[in-house]
């Protein structure tokens, strides 16, 4: 299968199962860059499909995550790269299969925040998971996602985090009627080997915590993005990657 086909599949599968459910994919602001690592606040276990539904991408996950029941299978299904922790020579390896991708052209994907919040607030990014992208040359793109009933209010129904189950988050999603999820991509931040992280890192919070948090985010406002119930999804004309995502951490 060509790789092109594979990313139109893997976004038209990402798109229908938010349709199944019951979640719209709205957007607003800048276009994905393709070869850039998208830095998004992570909410759920659904932020891997909202991403993909906008733009086919690879995700950066702990290696555990690959052991977890369901959605160790999905993530894998979603070319995730599982990253064993305190391993310097894994390490190394993964930040080299990072920077390829994106030489590429692809997008790489990852959640800075190493676990999941209930989308209320934005937690400190961890700015070594951004130094492949730098030492490569590739831009940082900010990614803002929240959840949100029509009328802006934050919906807590997909968040995944503390003691709640896989059964009881899927539970509430499916009973939330009108669940959006609202994507804004950010103005990409210039890499380069002489890039200081923890200055990216910050400057990625800070865009991600104005726009994820900001008040009254009416739908109406928001593009919404392409039905899931299309017999097709074609990829937006500036995406054509591939990314990776961190998964939830005290659990």
């Amino acid at each position: 299968m060509r790789p092109t086909t594979r990313l139109r599949l893997r976004q038209r599968w990402s798109a229908r199962l938010l349709g199944v459910l019951g979640i719209e994919l709205r957007t607003r602001g800048e276009a994905v860059q393709p070869g850039s690592l998208l830095v998004a606040n992570h909410i759920s276990w659904v932020d891997i499909f909202v991403i993909n539904a906008l733009a086919p991408t690879a995700f950066i996950s702990k290696a555990e995550v690959r052991q977890w029941p369901l959605i160790g299978w999905l993530a894998a299904r979603n070319e995730t790269v599982f990253l064993r922790r305190g391993s310097r020579g894994h390490a190394r390896q993964v930040n080299a299969e990072i920077a390829a991708l994106l030489d590429a052209g692809r997008n790489v994907a990852v959640f800075p925040e190493g676990t999941t919040t209930d989308g209320s607030k934005v937690l400190g990014f961890h700015a070594a998971l951004l130094q492949p992208a730098l030492s490569a040359g590739h831009p940082v793109q900010p990614v803002a996602l929240s959840y949100r009933s029509p009328d802006g209010r934050f919906s807590r129904a997909p968040a995944y985090d503390g003691d709640i189950s896989l059964g009881a988050c899927l539970a509430a999603i499916v009973a939330q009627r009108g669940l959006l999820a609202l994507v804004q991509p950010c103005a990409p931040l210039a890499g380069g080997a002489q890039a200081d992280r923890r200055s990216v890192a910050q400057a990625a919070r800070e865009s991600i915590l104005r726009l994820a948090l900001a008040p009254g985010a009416q739908a109406e406002t928001w593009k919404a993005w392409p039905s899931s119930t299309r017999s097709a999804v074609s990829l937006p004309p500036q995406t054509q990657p591939e990314s990776s995502a961190i998964r939830p951490g005290s659990r």
